[in-house]
Formats: structure tokens, sequence, C-alpha cells
């Protein structure tokens, strides 16, 4: 597990900004709301408010969100990567001892514009994170383990995970919060979609008379094969070759640039790729 500073470092940086953004959102636009969440954040806000209404003491964020993140942890060290698993802690402590301390702060009291905003806030957070290889715990971690075991993108699944303390705030709370949190969570679902791909894939069929050339920057850049199809143009029957692969949406655009370099003359179709079944090459995590 080796550390540089200039890489690390900025990395480092860039995961604390994320955690104090995530620690902000959440005592301004969520607790403002009354919102939960969904993930080990949903579910630390929902047993901090069951214990004062109804058992009238406080419990402190930061104890309930490590304790609740110590399995996710341990999948994350065994399976997906020490440093990962140690930045991934680094957010977590960050965010949850900035909720503790941090004073709630209310911008708006409007509920459909927190839940709104909140909900694209938190999507970039995450984002930001998953982007410096490191996550913000919890469900987060499962999701990625899951993605990378199954070769499919899991966070719609993780959506539907967090329904069940929904349901849970909603016959504790009232359903409107409830409600409301839906909006928030597909919201901050449908901002990671955009911004981080890395488990999404495409499919490439690439009309070309250089294969072995387009196939060299495929691979260079991906770590990906190919297929070679032979081809035949239907108006003048002239001879090409197909190259089918299937390439992560993060690799999409530096793969169609090095293609187009290779062969300019070439053909590209780039389909969107439901699942993988099978060897499909994914970086791993450090």
């Amino acid at each position: 597990m080796k550390f540089t500073w200039k890489e690390d470092g900025k990395r480092i940086i860039i995961i604390i900004l994320a955690s104090a953004i995530s620690a902000l959102n959440i005592k301004t636009f969520v607790r403002t709301g009354g919102l939960y969440p969904g993930g080990v954040t949903g579910l630390t806000l929902l047993l901090q408010r069951t214990c004062e209404l109804f058992f009238h003491f406080e419990i402190p964020y930061t104890l309930v969100a490590v304790l609740l993140n110590a399995v996710p942890l341990y999948i994350g060290y065994r399976f997906l990567g020490k440093k990962f698993t140690l930045y991934s802690c680094l957010s977590i402590m960050v965010t949850s001892v900035l909720t503790d301390i941090l004073p709630s702060i209310v911008i708006t009291s409007d509920i459909l514009l927190i839940c709104i905003f909140g909900g694209i806030i938190n999507g970039a957070v995450i984002s930001m994170c998953l982007h410096q290889n490191a996550t913000t715990g919890g469900t987060d971690l499962i999701s990625i383990y899951f993605s990378r075991k199954k070769g499919v993108d899991t966070w719609n699944m993780i959506l539907g995970f967090n329904m069940v303390i929904l349901l849970a705030a909603g016959f504790l709370f009232g359903w409107d919060k409830a409600l409301y949190s839906i909006i928030f969570q597909f919201a901050s679902t449908q901002v990671l979609h955009m911004l981080y791909k890395r488990f999404q894939q495409n499919t490439l069929f690439i009309v070309t008379d250089h294969p072995q050339e387009v196939y060299l920057q495929i691979y260079t850049l991906t770590n990906h094969g190919a297929t070679i199809i032979q081809g035949e143009g239907s108006y003048v029957h002239m001879k090409h070759k197909i190259l089918y692969s299937v390439v992560s949406s993060e690799e999409l655009k530096p793969v169609l640039k090095a293609v187009k370099e290779a062969d300019p003359n070439s053909f590209v179709n780039v389909i969107r790729t439901e699942r993988v079944a099978g060897l499909f090459y994914q970086k791993p995590n450090e």
C-alpha cells in the first residue's frame, strides 16, 4: 500500500472537502426537511430521532454511524482494497464528526427545494468520493462490492433497499416525510448515474480497415480485448473488419478519440449494455 504525497495528498483533500459538504448538507437540507436519505446516513438519523422522541435521550451521530459502518467497512477491506477502505473510513469519520460539531443552518423551509437540492448535493458528494477511489461508506461499499461481483450497475438496487428505511420512517414519524425522502433519494441517484459511470458498460461495433491498430488503442487504454469479425459493405461489396468490444462508460470518450486517431475513416456504433456475463476487466481498487 504505497503512499505518494502528490497523488494521495490531492485525494485526501478532495475527500475531506466532499465530507465537509456532506455534513453541511445534513445539517442544512436534510435536518431542516426532516428527511431520511437512505443508507447508513438515513438509518443513523432514524435511530437518533427515535431515541429523542420515544426514549428522551440523544445519541451522537458519530457513534451510530461508525457502528453501522463496521460490517460494510469489513467487506471493503476484505474484498475491495485496503487503501480504498481507509479512504472510505476517512470520509465516514470527517462527515460524522462535522455533523456532530456544525450548527444547524436553515437556508430554506420549502420542502420541495430541500428535497431536490439536498439530493443533488448528496449525489455529487458521493460521486466526488467515488472518483477518488473512496466511498461515503454504508450501502455505497455494498453496492460497489455487488457491482464488481455481478458485473452490473447496482445503484438502483440500493435505492430499493433504502425503501425499507423509508417505510420505517413513515410508520414512526409520518408518511409525508418518507414520501419527500423518496424525491431526495431519486435526485441523488440520478446525479450519481450522470457523474459516475464506472459500472456502466457500452458495446462498440467498429467497422475499420486497420483492425490491429484500433484494437491496440482499445487494449492500451482499457485492458479490454476485442473480437474481429469479417464484414462486407453492401453498396460496393468491399471487405472490412468489424471489431466488437465492451468498455465502461467512463472509458468511452478517450476510446472513441483513440479509435479515430488510429483510423479516421472508421465507423463506430455505440450501444448501451445492460449486463455483462463472463470475464470483464475491472480496474482493481487499491
